[in-house]
């Protein structure tokens, strides 16, 4: 069995104690904004007025990009970590999946 690889950077200690942390604060605005864009997401799907639909996306856009700055801090600080995939799990996946794209109804 190979040893899993860590992706990730050195961790920016934080004190611990029963008060919120740095750490626990973006935690949790990063939980918040990843509900939000979920909620606008669905919103924008079911938008029928197209005022509507772009004040909703500007909305969006706003909420995906201060999720995305978010995450980039928690993983710069070292607060965000991934297990890299190995180039055989990658291969299968794209085996499995490639010939899916004949299915579409446009190509």
């Amino acid at each position: 069995m190979s040893q899993q690889t860590k992706i990730q950077n050195p961790k920016t200690q934080v004190q611990e104690s029963p008060q919120m942390s740095d750490r626990d604060f973006i935690n949790d605005i990063l939980s918040t904004e990843k509900y939000i864009t979920t909620a606008y997401s669905t919103a924008l799907n079911e938008a029928s007025h197209e005022s509507l639909y772009q004040t909703i996306n500007t909305a969006f856009n706003e909420a995906q990009n201060c999720q995305r700055e978010l995450f980039n801090t928690m993983f710069r600080k070292g607060w965000y970590s991934f297990d890299a995939t190995p180039q055989q799990t990658i291969d299968q996946s794209y085996q499995q999946f490639s010939g899916y794209s004949q299915q579409f109804p446009y190509q």
